[in-house]
């Protein structure tokens, strides 16, 4: 046997020849393990970038919002209205008889009392018709007085038959007539003095002159068949009136001695205090308004008649409102929403506004203070869509 045969047959020869081929399988397999190992990390890699994708992509899909819950009631429990003040008094003066005006005392912004002489006027037909009601009343008194004494004459000569019954009874029905005639005219001169003292024009409460329609020389008719002219214009203004229309829906705020604060732009930062004294008990059909007055204490006479001011009534308690912003608010066709977060989803609910204070606003039904309700929700938005909370702000 020769030594190569000796060699390939030994156990030494064949173990390193195995080895040999196990080092080409290995050198051979292990390019195609990596390049199987690359492949299935590629698309590992793909299916992972795929589902992360569709996951941005589903979460991009819904809409992200912000939501806030309503405030319980008002900022303030109450409401402002409209007014102007009024004078507690206030009335025209004018003239009783006619003539012409002599003097006038009081120009306007005078303060005067009740009974001070406002002005004067002449009346010389008034003096010349009294003057012959007087001189007709003595003639009158003196045809009396004769009649008196004929009638007690006759009812004594009467007793001795020395006149007739006729002549009794004649005498006494001159003497009744006579004293009608004395009353007639003491009537008539009652009644032209009593003409004559409205010479002087008095003024009938305390307050103040707002007017005068008058001057010296000025003739005064004051005859029935003519319109009277005004000569002064007299308000109280120590207290003043103040008439306010208040909504039907907070009639019940116009309580009788309620008190009401009073605020005019001529007086920033300062209230006045007023009381509710009475109201229309009745709602006003063209305007669904409830007509109230309102009295105010003006001793100081800061306050001026016919001055624009803001009447403030408090609610009762019972009004159950909620406030929100008003960019929380959808205007539609279907009239004013507000966008509710519910189970994911955004829900379009009808609401009904009360008050405007601007940015807020108040809400009288169709929410909640338990409702998380969306801020800016867009003019897009529309029930059943999707949404996502982004956090919860406060109002």
């Amino acid at each position: 046997m020769s030594s190569d045969d000796t060699s390939l047959s030994s156990p030494t020869g064949s173990v390193s020849s195995e080895t040999r081929k196990r080092r080409r399988l290995w050198l051979v397999g292990l390019p195609v393990l990596l390049v199987c190992a690359a492949i299935v990390a590629r698309l590992a890699g793909r299916a992972h970038a795929g589902a992360v994708l569709a996951r941005e992509t589903s979460e991009a899909a819904v809409q992200s919002v912000n939501v806030i819950h309503p405030q319980t009631g008002a900022p303030n429990q109450e409401i402002a209205l409209p007014g102007y003040t009024q004078a507690f008094i206030d009335t025209p003066v004018y003239a009783r008889t006619s003539g012409y005006l002599k003097t006038w005392r009081f120009d306007i912004g005078t303060h005067v009392k009740k009974g001070d002489l406002l002005a004067e006027i002449e009346t010389p037909e008034v003096d010349q018709q009294l003057r012959q009601a007087r001189a007709d009343l003595s003639t009158a008194q003196a045809n009396l007085s004769l009649a008196v004494i004929t009638a007690t004459r006759n009812e004594n000569l009467l007793k001795t038959r020395s006149v007739s019954m006729q002549d009794r009874d004649n005498a006494a029905g001159a003497l009744a007539a006579d004293k009608a005639i004395v009353q007639s005219n003491e009537g008539n001169v009652a009644r032209l003095e009593q003409l004559q003292s409205y010479e002087k024009v008095l003024a009938p409460f305390d307050g103040i002159i707002t007017a005068r329609d008058t001057d010296i020389g000025a003739l005064i008719d004051a005859g029935a068949n003519s319109p009277s002219k005004e000569l002064f214009h007299l308000a109280a203004i120590d207290r003043l009136r103040i008439y306010v229309s208040v909504p039907e829906r907070y009639a019940r705020a116009a309580q009788p001695g309620a008190t009401a604060n009073i605020t005019l732009d001529e007086f920033p930062g300062e209230t006045f205090q007023g009381t509710l004294v009475r109201n229309a008990n009745a709602i006003d059909l063209a305007s669904r308004t409830l007509l109230l007055e309102v009295d105010v204490e003006n001793p100081a006479g800061r306050l001026l008649p016919g001055a624009y001011t803001f009447v403030h009534l408090t609610l009762p308690t019972a009004t159950q409102s909620v406030t929100l912003p008003s960019n929380a608010l959808l205007f539609r066709q279907e009239g004013l929403q507000a966008a509710v977060v519910r189970n994911g989803h955004a829900q379009l609910v009808a609401v009904t506004i009360g008050r405007d204070y601007g940015e807020k606003v108040e809400i009288l039904s169709g929410l909640q203070t338990s409702d998380a309700v969306i801020t800016d929700p867009s003019d897009s938005l529309v029930s059943g869509t999707a949404v996502h909370s982004a956090g919860l702000k406060s109002e």
